[in-house]
């Protein structure tokens, strides 16, 4: 089983992949952790990415799409994946395609997390985590029992990421929507694009995926 999960940044995409790793056995590919293994690896298309990253360049769709060609024929992809951050355009996708049958492959399911933009951004700028322990909580959703105080270590010190201020959050959402605009038409076309509520409580979430791939 190959899947896409399509989802603006906040969205829960790591949630519900990490719940189909363990019900189904698969592999979130995430495009930055498979192109870090490859450089280090110095696998043959990893060597090509390294070059030109020490350059100073983008790593182009052809390496990019070698370095998912070599995971996807190592042994614990055997049961099926998930692709997170590639494709991000229509050229990739179609390249994706090939790749995938050129290998006897296809793609089961892009599903996209549907969210509203308001309400992400009020979940990404309220988050939080403990310094001491990485504990995660929010201004609004999840506060400590002790205000100040962490619930998993005691610790009183928290941080919050530099990129999850209001205006970065308003301008990665709009490069998510512009990136995923072409793609949402070339999936549906093929009859593979499914839609989840992003918005709707995490055990939902999940039901909603899970429905789809019962249709798979």
């Amino acid at each position: 089983m190959i899947l896409i999960l399509l989802g603006a940044p906040g969205a829960g995409k790591g949630t519900q992949a990490q719940r189909l790793e363990d019900a189904h056995g698969l592999i979130q590919l995430s495009t930055g952790d498979m192109l870090r293994a490859a450089v280090k690896a110095e696998t043959e298309v990893g060597l090509k990415a390294k070059e030109v990253m020490n350059k100073g360049q983008l790593v182009s769709d052809d390496i990019m799409v070698g370095i998912i060609s070599e995971r996807l024929d190592q042994s614990d992809c055997k049961n099926g994946v998930i692709l997170d951050g590639f494709p991000r355009t229509e050229a990739q996708a179609e390249a994706l395609d090939q790749l995938l049958n050129d290998k006897g492959l296809s793609l089961n399911a892009v599903i996209e997390m549907k969210t509203d933009d308001a309400v992400l951004v009020e979940r990404i700028t309220g988050r939080y985590t403990c310094a001491k322990c990485g504990a995660g909580y929010h201004d609004s959703f999840l506060k400590p029992a002790v205000e100040g105080v962490c619930d998993k270590c005691g610790g009183t010190e928290f941080t919050r990421r530099s990129d999850d201020k209001a205006e970065t959050v308003k301008s990665r959402l709009e490069a998510y929507h512009n990136q995923t605009a072409p793609l949402l038409p070339y999936y549906k076309d093929k009859g593979i694009l499914k839609q989840v509520d992003g918005m709707a409580e995490i055990d939902e979430v999940t039901h909603q995926i899970e429905a789809v791939i019962k249709q798979i």
